[in-house]
């Protein structure tokens, strides 16, 4: 069966009964083809999106493709026949849609800037029923057009960017594939282990991610992980708790990065239970900490629109303002 307009998102037949192809219109320019995927297999689970990339059963120009290759317009995805039973999205709860409205930063008719929640995921799978953009497609059934611009992990906090157009989704991915600080500058607040010496340093450490047994991501310094900077730049030193906060300019956009670049010099960050120190988890948690502490606060970018410089900043949220005021 050939496709030649695959800008049609309604739900596929929960039993495919042949071969599809699929052409690239320029509206899906820019898109990861796992996301795409997921889109075409309304109710497939993210573990099968990736078994059919990897054993290359889903081909693009008749081509095996990582997750991460991002569409051209005319690329032709040749997508297998797959057997699923479509489920309704969960419903997010109304306390959960109040806190996400309450957390909008900014909004016009191509973008939300929200301060995320710490402990919500960005999207579901893996057992959460739904994340930040489910949630917001229940808000705003008004938006035909609804994206993730980037994420943050789930205990991390702060400034993160939604599209409501595909143009402004396709520009601002642009800018994320530039070197960041350029196009985009993510600017994050992390109180760390340990009393800072020295003015701010660039760390250069290429990372890889690895799976656990558990499925779980783990990401490491390694020689054969992708490149990937950061700028650590000192905020206040807590001698006594032995503890210093620091903003973190991340030039480049790597799974964990913040977070593990903080290890790399031997001062993780507080509350990390994956990377973390648990002696100093466990004194910060005596001192009123119950999360991690890494805030996303401020995001530097060009609007996708107009070309508008926009900077837009997150508050520290009150957890980690009470633990910084307790310990100066």
């Amino acid at each position: 069966m050939s496709v030649r307009n695959p800008s049609n998102k309604t739900a596929q037949p929960a039993q495919s009964t042949g071969v599809r192809l699929l052409e690239v219109s320029q509206e899906f320019t820019g898109q990861r083809i796992d996301n795409f995927l997921l889109a075409q297999l309304k109710g497939a689970p993210r573990s099968l999106i990736y078994r059919l990339l990897r054993t290359g059963q889903v081909r693009v120009n008749k081509g095996r493709k990582k997750p991460h290759y991002r569409l051209n317009a005319g690329d032709m995805v040749r997508i297998p026949p797959v057997s699923l039973v479509e489920r309704e999205p969960s419903q997010a709860s109304r306390s959960d849609k109040e806190r996400l409205l309450n957390s909008i930063l900014y909004e016009d008719n191509s973008i939300i800037v929200i301060n995320k929640p710490a402990g919500m995921a960005v999207h579901g799978g893996s057992g959460i029923s739904y994340g930040v953009i489910e949630a917001f497609r229940q808000i705003k059934p008004e938006c035909r057009f609804l994206e993730l611009v980037h994420r943050l992990d789930r205990e991390t906090s702060g400034c993160l960017m939604l599209a409501k157009k595909r143009s402004a989704l396709v520009s601002l991915h642009e800018m994320l594939r530039r070197e960041h600080g350029k196009s985009m500058e993510k600017t994050y607040l992390a109180l760390l282990r340990g009393v800072w010496v020295g003015k701010k340093k660039k760390i250069n450490a290429p990372l890889e991610v690895n799976s656990r047994q558990s499925g779980e991501r783990f990401v490491t310094v390694s020689a054969n992980g992708k490149p990937a900077s950061s700028i650590f730049v000192p905020q206040r030193n807590f001698p006594q708790a032995g503890a210093s906060l620091v903003s973190i300019k991340l030039l480049t956009g790597r799974t964990h990065q913040a977070r593990v670049h903080a290890l790399s010099i031997d001062q993780p960050i507080a509350g990390d239970d994956r990377y973390g120190d648990r002696a100093f988890n466990r004194r910060m948690k005596l001192e009123g900490l119950k999360r991690l502490f890494l805030h996303a606060s401020r995001l530097r970018f060009k609007h996708p629109v107009d070309n508008k410089e926009m900077v837009i900043e997150a508050p520290l949220p009150e957890q980690l303002a009470a633990l910084l005021e307790k310990l100066s």
